[in-house]
C-alpha cells in the first residue's frame, strides 16, 4: 500500500480530499488510477476507499505553486465517478474551490497577510481565475464564524469568491452555439459557458412543476433519458463533442420561485439531480438572468435584465451570486464557507496491484 498525505475538507455543499501535486504521480493515467482506488469508485458505496457514495462527496482537489503571475496557487478539480471507474477533469468546481484559499494558507503555499488573506487561484480545469478572501486573524485561518450556507448545517466563517474571467470557461464563448437559444427535439434550451458549461430548459416543456424534490427526480427515468437525449445534442452543438463521457454541460432546469428568489432551480451533474446548487452553475445562472434572449431571461421577464444580485432557489435553500462589470467584463462573487475536517494519510493499493 502506498501512503499519500491528504487533508479532508468541506468546501461549500461538497466535500473530498486536498492533495499537493508533488504527493501524486506525475503521470495523469497513474494518477487518476491512484485516485480511482483511494475512493472506492466502481462502487455506489464507494466501500472500499473514502468517497461519500454521491457525486458532491466523491471529489478531488489537487493545489500546486503557481507559476503564473496572476495566481498564487493552482487548483486541479478532478470529479471521481461513484459507480465507474473513471474520473473527470473537464469542469471545475466552486465549492471546492472555496476550501483552495484555507488549504493553500495552512499547507504554506500562501502567507497570511493579516486579518484577511486574498488567495489568487488559476483553475487549471478551465484555464481562469478566481480570488479567494479568507479570513485570517492574527495570521490563522479561522473557521469558526456566524455565516451560513443553505445545504450545509451551522455557520462558519464567510469566504468570499470572485470569479474574474468565466466567459467560455470551456469553449471560448459566453454562448458556444452563437445564439442565446437553442431549440432541439422540440424544446427550448439556453446553451451558456460561464463558469461551467451548462444547457438550461424551463421546467414546463418537461412536463415538471419545478419544485420536485431531488430524489423523485432521479427516479424518473423517462425524465433523465430525454435529458440526456438533449444533452447530447447541446454538447455538439457547443462543439465539445460526444459529450457521453463527460459531466459537461450540466443540465438545469428552472422555473418562477416560490418565495423571494429570483430563480428556481434543479442542477443535473448531469445525470443526478444535486441536492443543493453547484457554484460554477450559479455563475452561469445568474449571467444568464441578467442576458436577453436566454431562457431565464425570457421566463424573468425585461426586469431581470438589471438585476445586480440574482438569488437562485434550490432544494436545500437559496444562493445569492452578486454581479458587476469590470472594464466591461462581467464578474460574479459569491460567499461560502468551508471546514478542515482531518488531515493526515489517505492508502491506496501499489500501481502493480492497480495494474492487475
Amino acid at each position: 500500500m502506498q501512503r499519500i498525505p491528504c487533508v479532508l475538507m468541506r468546501g461549500g455543499t461538497s466535500k473530498g480530499p486536498f492533495f499537493h501535486a508533488w504527493d501524486l504521480p506525475a503521470n495523469v493515467v497513474e494518477r487518476d488510477e491512484v485516485l480511482i482506488s483511494l475512493m472506492g469508485s466502481g462502487h455506489e458505496l464507494e466501500i472500499d476507499g473514502i468517497g461519500g457514495g454521491s457525486p458532491q462527496t466523491s471529489k478531488v482537489a489537487i493545489v500546486s505553486p503557481s507559476l503564473h503571475p496572476d495566481a498564487d496557487v493552482d487548483y486541479l478539480f478532478v470529479q471521481v465517478m461513484v459507480a465507474e471507474r473513471r474520473v473527470d477533469t473537464a469542469p471545475n468546481c466552486g465549492n471546492m474551490l472555496c476550501a483552495v484559499g484555507p488549504f493553500a494558507i495552512e499547507q504554506g503555499l500562501v502567507k497570511a497577510q493579516g486579518d484577511k488573506t486574498l488567495v489568487r487561484i488559476r483553475n487549471l480545469n478551465t484555464q481562469t481565475f478566481v480570488t479567494s478572501l479568507v479570513q485570517t486573524p492574527g495570521g490563522t485561518v479561522k473557521y469558526e464564524g456566524r455565516t451560513a450556507i443553505d445545504g450545509v448545517p451551522g455557520t462558519a466563517a464567510p469566504i468570499h469568491l470572485t470569479f474574474l474571467d468565466a466567459v467560455g470557461s470551456k469553449t471560448g464563448k459566453l454562448f458556444p452555439t452563437g445564439q442565446a437559444r437553442d431549440v432541439f427535439d422540440g424544446t427550448a434550451v439556453t446553451c451558456i459557458d460561464m463558469a461551467m458549461p451548462l444547457m438550461i430548459i424551463e421546467a414546463s416543456q418537461l412536463g415538471l412543476a419545478g419544485n420536485e424534490r431531488p430524489a423523485a427526480l432521479d427516479a424518473d427515468s423517462a425524465l433523465l433519458e430525454r435529458l440526456e437525449a438533449l444533452r447530447l445534442q447541446a454538447g455538439r452543438a457547443m462543439g465539445l463533442g460526444d459529450v457521453r463521457g463527460m459531466v459537461i454541460p450540466k443540465p438545469v432546469v428552472v422555473s418562477p420561485p416560490t418565495s423571494d428568489g429570483t430563480l428556481q432551480v434543479r442542477y443535473f451533474m448531469p445525470h443526478n439531480c444535486h441536492r443543493a446548487l453547484a457554484i460554477t452553475g450559479a455563475i452561469g445562472l445568474a449571467t444568464a438572468c441578467v442576458t436577453p434572449g436566454t431562457v431565464t431571461a425570457q421566463l424573468l421577464g425585461e426586469h431581470a435584465l438589471q438585476l445586480s444580485e440574482v438569488r437562485l432557489e434550490h432544494p436545500s435553500g437559496v444562493i445569492d451570486v452578486a454581479l458587476s462589470r469590470d472594464g466591461g467584463k462581467l464578474q460574479a462573487s459569491v460567499i461560502r464557507t468551508a471546514r478542515r475536517l482531518f488531515s493526515g494519510y489517505v492508502y491506496a493499493p501499489t500501481m502493480r496491484r492497480l495494474a492487475s
